[in-house]
């Protein structure tokens, strides 16, 4: 067969046409981080043509992607930008946004460079104060971008952020079209409102356990169990059992807490914990058959101190929060102040992931102590939310409670804390029964006694002692108690212009958590151990006295 000059010419005009002008581009781009590559990254890959552009990555087209996962898809024609996040294998949302992309402004800058073949361009904008540099090219006739960023500007093939964090084209394949499982999706797909697509996917990101859901604390024989709920103490301790998924090692834990007055107007103590059940004689025996149950502990200062400390047959409570409810938030609101607008809740939130071991695949009875009088009490709501983290080393694999002052039983014949007017103070005999690498004591501490001469209100130093030496030695003390005055609305007021919230204490706030310390105890051998706490506590006037809550739990590996 013949061909004229003609023919071959006009030939190989559409195929250098076709070349230069592809029909889509599949580009696959790299991340570096200060230099470096990162590793195990996930390459970013967009697909573009002149419809659409699609973002997505190696891991989902291969299928290998841990939900939740997302993709992006700007549609040329109406200048959207449309988000889907996988949320399971069997829930999928969609939502549209028809402003960013016009909204996009940029300086022009006269730089140029050349990546894979192609010249760039150089445009720079500024987003929530970082310095975005993008290099694009008009060469390739398409336009895309690694992310939303710069997509109407060209081929985007560089994304340079703040010059430590870069985005950069590894390889452009020209495709005769983009794939039909990437492409665009039906038009027909439904859609919601953005600040909720962006809270369903924050949440699939993580596994949140409700444990209570606006329960009442309270002061009240008419407080019951139910089916789902145990109550104690007149209603002041409630109690739930709880199954705890398999947690990756390393994952981070938090529990998070929202109380608000349901008629006490008075700050009060507060504990989340978790009840071990790993002796013969657990916490639960106390609250079922009464606290004289629970193994009894004396320094000699003539009182009974019930359940507080360990002994062979019996582990007592371990504190996952220690929070401090506010004066009368929300209940008391109507009581205004000029300029002054309260706060609708408190909201504590901790992270727990060191005491992982006594929560990780089990079922156990977690619970919440509020110490009150009141018939109304208070109203809270407690979650568990468990954060799969890309370090796989756990903070610790031991958590064994040593003591837990905190008279959760109050209402129930579990008396205060006031072992540290002797002496001997609080001291804990115990066995372990394998060594313990790098222990640490989580102690929480705060001291009480309510009037000017209460330890609530008094500078007094906590000195741990592990085997006769001294631990650790610390005042603890807070001095930031009037952030919290919008929490406290029932706060009385004093003519010196502050209010009772404003007051310094030891170690707590009205409206606050208490932070655990972490005191150093060296590597543990196998065998008998003895731990003292000991504090001056004030003395007793008429019918005030001071009193410590002190919990402590030893971690380690």
């Amino acid at each position: 067969m013949k061909y004229s000059i003609l023919s071959i010419l006009l030939a190989f005009s559409l195929f250098a046409t076709a070349q230069k002008n592809p029909k889509a581009l599949k580009i696959t781009y790299s991340k570096r981080y200060n230099g470096k590559p990162i590793e195990e990254q996930n390459p970013i890959i967009i697909f573009a043509d002149a419809n659409q552009t699609v973002l997505t990555s190696k891991e989902i087209i291969s299928k290998k992607a841990i939900f939740p996962y997302e993709e992006s898809f700007i549609e040329r024609k109406t200048n959207h930008y449309i988000q889907t996040a996988k949320l399971s294998p069997s829930k999928e949302i969609f939502t549209i946004d028809s402003l960013s992309l016009a909204n996009q402004t940029f300086e022009f800058l006269n730089d140029t460079k050349n990546i894979l073949g192609y010249n760039c361009k150089k445009a720079k904008t500024i987003v929530n104060s970082n310095t975005i540099e993008i290099w694009y090219t008009n060469d390739a006739n398409i336009k895309g971008a690694p992310s939303i960023l710069g997509q109407n500007l060209g081929l985007v093939l560089e994304v340079n952020r703040n010059n430590n964090f870069i985005i950069t084209a590894t390889e452009v394949e020209k495709l005769k079209a983009i794939p039909q499982n990437v492409s665009l999706p039906n038009a027909n797909f439904p859609t919601i409102d953005l600040l909720s697509y962006r809270d369903f996917l924050w949440k699939a990101r993580f596994t949140t356990i409700k444990i209570f859901e606006n329960e009442v604390i309270n002061f009240s024989d008419a407080s019951k169990s139910n089916d789902s709920i145990l109550r104690f103490g007149n209603g002041t301790i409630i109690l739930k059992k709880v199954k705890i998924p398999k947690i990756t090692p390393g994952s981070q834990i938090y529990i998070d807490l929202t109380e608000q007055s349901n008629g006490d107007a008075y700050d009060r103590t507060g504990s989340v914990f978790v009840m071990p059940m790993d002796s013969k004689i657990s916490f639960l025996d106390g609250l079922q058959k009464g606290a004289k149950t629970l193994p009894s502990y004396e320094n000699g200062n003539g009182k009974s101190y019930l359940g507080m400390v360990r002994t062979e047959d019996y582990s007592p409570l371990i504190e996952l929060m220690r929070f401090f409810t506010p004066f009368g938030i929300k209940q008391y609101n109507y009581l205004q102040l000029k300029d002054k607008t309260w706060k609708e809740s408190a909201f504590y939130r901790q992270e727990i992931s060191e005491l992982v071991t006594s929560l990780d695949n089990q079922e156990v009875y977690i619970g919440t102590f509020i110490g009150n009088y009141d018939k109304g009490g208070h109203k809270i709501s407690l979650n568990l939310t468990i954060h799969t983290e890309e370090n796989k080393t756990p903070k610790s694999t031991i958590a064994f409670p040593i003591f837990n002052s905190t008279n959760v039983m109050e209402m129930a014949g579990q008396d205060y804390a006031t072992m540290f007017n002797n002496e001997k103070g609080l001291e804990v005999n115990f066995t372990l029964d394998k060594d313990i690498k790098n222990a640490k004591l989580r102690y929480i501490t705060t001291g009480h006694g309510g009037w000017e001469n209460g330890d609530e209100y008094l500078q007094k130093r906590n000195t741990i002692t592990l085997d006769e030496k001294e631990a650790y030695s610390f005042v603890p003390w807070r001095t930031d108690c009037g952030s919290y005055r919008l929490y406290n609305p029932a706060s009385g007021n004093f003519a010196n212009g502050l209010s009772s919230s404003d007051y310094s204490r030891s170690n707590w706030c009205p409206g606050m958590a208490t932070n655990p310390i972490y005191i150093d105890l060296g590597d543990l051998k196998a065998g008998k151990h003895t731990l003292s706490v000991k504090i001056p506590l004030g003395e007793v006037e008429g019918g005030s006295f001071s009193f410590w809550n002190v919990s402590g739990v030893i971690i380690g590996e």
